[in-house]
């Protein structure tokens, strides 16, 4: 059985790992959409659900807070932090992918808004994928499904930590024998 460092070894370079490859792909999808596709120009593909249309957006989700994108950015900073801290704190792979791709999708937002910045933190994000309703990026659909995976892992009792993976096996136990009094 691998000891408590080795595990930590593992889920730290699952973090890395997932975390490079997700922000590689978004960093690149990026680069592709402003060589490719000019403001304001639409290409369809798939017909009234998914067009590929070049913005570049200085706020947040549908363009919420454009006119403090500098608070944006140092939240998005303040997010990273506390995702790679949260992935080295978890003894769960399942958690630690899940935030890999949180803090891929923070970061690779972040580094937009460093990168194309004329001010302090206040550069805007490079969206493409046109859903109709709302225009985002590769970064954001990591983000949107990490939520949604982070959510499922609390619904289903995954243990984040040895504490809770304690817990857990105690009410297990315990579960099992107030069973067994019963039977008795």
């Amino acid at each position: 059985m691998m000891n408590q460092q080795g595990r930590l070894r593992t889920r730290v370079a699952v973090f890395a790992c997932v975390s490079a490859v997700a922000l590689i792909a978004d960093q690149l999808t990026k680069a592709w959409a402003l060589a490719a596709l000019s403001d304001g120009q639409s290409i369809r593909v798939i017909p009234g659900l998914l067009s590929l249309t070049l913005v570049r957006n200085p706020g947040a989700s549908l363009g919420m807070g454009s006119g403090a994108t500098w608070v944006i950015s140092l939240l998005a900073i303040v997010a990273c932090v506390a995702l790679v801290v949260l992935g080295i704190r978890t003894i769960s792979t399942k958690w630690t992918v899940a935030l890999s791709f949180a803090f891929a999708g923070a970061l690779g937002n972040l580094i937009d808004r460093v990168m194309y910045a004329d001010g302090f933190l206040n550069g805007k994000v490079v969206d493409f994928l046109n859903y109709g309703w709302s225009v985002g990026n590769v970064a954001d659909v990591y983000l949107v499904v990490a939520a949604v995976v982070l959510v499922v892992l609390i619904l289903i009792g995954e243990p984040f930590s040895q504490k809770e993976l304690d817990e857990k096996s105690a009410h297990i136990a315990d579960s099992s024998s107030d069973s067994e009094a019963d039977a008795e």
